[in-house]
């Protein structure tokens, strides 16, 4: 008897071995011949009516009922089976009966986080409602699994943004907010169109509100973004509107004491061969961080940069300087150029005298009309052989020359 059992038992076993991968794989009509109650079997030949539906104009309705029958069915089998439910509110909605289907695809996406069909037509349906809170959202459910999609839900973002800023907007930058994984790429894509930029700046300015902001790096791209395109202007206007960095004084971290400002109003320092700037404790005011340069004398570079938005009209660039050695001569000046364009409104020398002192300079020049923005650079002069030298710059700002 036992050889017997155990025969029977092997050969259920193969017979199992080789069932499996005809239900989960082979066609439907094969599988459901082959176990005609499995739900697996019956989820899967509803899935294909619903496919055959859309192939099938003509014969939809007969395919949408027998998609809807099946399914239910492979429910009453497997009551949690999530794509077995997707199909039964798709058939739902096919039918008119949006309000149920609305519900049954609900509780699907709620049971997986995984199941894009589902999310998918919640993020349509709800967008037809105008519920862009609940639309976005399962979009964003879409693309922190799906990469491939990021391209289509940007565009939705930024389409909902544009056309319905008022009650789009702070659904997106609510999103952002939340730090998801796509938020630099979606941050990235902005940058690409006129209407994106115009984005951009309502989100950064939404997000500033909500005490979310963008962080100085993020800010220092979108800022650098603008100038790359030329819109001067308007790298003003946002500015002024988060008031990052604040516009109350000219010169940002003049003093170099203060590090969370973002660039371009922050200063640029150089980074290369022949030229070390960095911003440390002076040695004579050791509570009162400086700009400290070393420069080989050869290098040609711009050592420190920022951009200023004065108006029109007389100014004067005030700073201090020393020198640490005293024993040469450093070759280095401050410009000041136009933007746009690339007219030079001052240039002179940063260090005129080798004092090993702090030493107050100044410096007059005029802004002409037209001249939106402002490069200020201290610069290195190349010379024809290495001369080291080492130079501090302190407090430096820009006021009317009368103050």
């Amino acid at each position: 008897m036992a050889p017997y059992v155990l025969t029977v038992g092997a050969v259920w076993l193969a017979w199992q071995v080789i069932l499996q991968p005809v239900l989960q794989r082979g066609p439907p009509d094969v599988a459901i011949r082959a176990d005609p109650g499995s739900a697996l079997v019956l989820r899967r030949s509803a899935e294909a009516e619903l496919l055959a539906a859309e192939a099938d104009k003509a014969a939809a309705p007969t395919h949408v009922e027998n998609a809807g029958f099946l399914a239910r069915k492979a429910l009453s089998r497997a009551p949690f089976d999530v794509r077995a439910l997707r199909v039964v509110g798709l058939t739902e909605a096919r039918s008119g009966r949006e309000a149920l289907a609305d519900d049954l695809l609900t509780l699907a996406g709620n049971w997986s986080l995984r199941d894009d069909p589902t999310h998918a037509w919640l993020v349509q349906h709800r967008l037809q409602r105008g519920d862009y809170a609940s639309a976005l959202a399962h979009a964003d459910t879409l693309i922190r699994r799906r990469d491939n999609l990021k391209p289509e839900v940007f565009r939705l973002f930024t389409t909902a943004g544009v056309q319905d800023p008022q009650r789009a907007v702070p659904v997106v930058a609510s999103l952002i907010a939340a730090r998801p994984p796509w938020r630099q790429s979606y941050l990235d894509s902005l940058y690409t169109t006129p209407e994106g930029f115009q984005l951009a700046a309502n989100l950064a300015m939404t997000l500033e509100a909500a005490r979310s902001p963008l962080s100085d790096s993020e800010l220092s791209q979108f800022y650098y973004k603008l100038l790359d395109n030329g819109q001067v202007a308007a790298l003003g206007v946002v500015r002024a509107r988060l008031n990052r960095p604040t516009a109350a004084t000219p010169v940002t971290n003049g003093d170099f004491d203060a590090t969370t400002a973002p660039e371009p109003f922050q200063w640029k320092l150089a980074q290369q061969a022949g030229v070390i700037a960095e911003i440390v404790p002076d040695d004579l005011r050791s509570d009162d961080p400086a700009l400290r340069i070393v420069h080989d004398g050869f290098a040609s570079s711009k050592i420190a940069q920022q951009i200023l938005f004065l108006t029109p009209g007389r100014h004067r660039l005030t700073y201090q300087t020393r020198s640490e050695n005293g024993s040469v001569q450093a070759r280095m000046q401050w410009t000041l150029t136009c933007l746009p364009g690339d007219m030079r409104i001052l240039s002179a020398p940063a260090a005129p005298r080798s004092n090993t002192e702090w030493t107050a300079m100044s410096l007059d020049f005029t802004v002409p009309a037209g001249c939106t923005a402002q490069w200020l650079s201290l610069d290195t002069d190349a010379g024809d052989r290495r001369a080291p030298v080492v130079v501090w710059i302190d407090k430096v700002a820009v006021a009317p020359p009368s103050s």
